[in-house]
């Protein structure tokens, strides 16, 4: 008796977890081999213009168009930006603290010193926090990843 009970529930479980979908954004997700974020970000040029997917948890979202959202990496304090163009995608508010499923191409953001403090300004008022223009050093370059498609759980 034990036995059926406990493949009963079980069964029942499997079944509630299989029910989690996903809500798909843009082409959504086709590649089959997730790329980690961490190997993105240890091996920079090797990806640059590559299409990969990664996965992970949604840790920021563009506040005012949902033009852009960060997923954490699989290493500690690494995260990545997924950008897309604006109104083609907008990724909701209710995503941050969910699980995505990302697609896109790797690209290399190189900023002049004014351009760096014209982005920093720019995400800073995105948030509403304060900007101070000394905080950028001088020239930057990230990595991000120019998103086409998306699978967010639990939307």
């Amino acid at each position: 008796m034990k036995h059926i009970l406990f493949s009963v529930l079980l069964l029942i479980l499997l079944t509630i977890g299989s029910v989690i979908e996903a809500k798909t954004f843009g082409a959504g997700v086709t590649l089959p081999k997730i790329t980690q974020v961490s190997e993105i970000m240890n091996n920079p040029k090797e990806y640059v213009g590559k299409k990969v997917k990664i996965k992970g948890l949604v840790v920021d979202v563009c506040a005012k168009r949902g033009c852009w959202l960060y997923i954490a990496g699989d290493k500690p304090f690494q995260k990545i930006q997924i950008k897309v163009d604006d109104g083609v995608i907008v990724f909701p508010m209710s995503a941050r603290g969910k699980t995505a499923t990302v697609e896109g191409i790797v690209e290399k953001l190189e900023l002049t010193h004014e351009e760096a403090i014209a982005y920093h300004k720019h995400l800073a008022e995105e948030r509403g926090q304060k900007f101070n223009p000394a905080s950028v050093k001088g020239n930057e370059a990230t990595y991000r990843i120019r998103g086409t498609g998306a699978d967010i759980e639990g939307l």
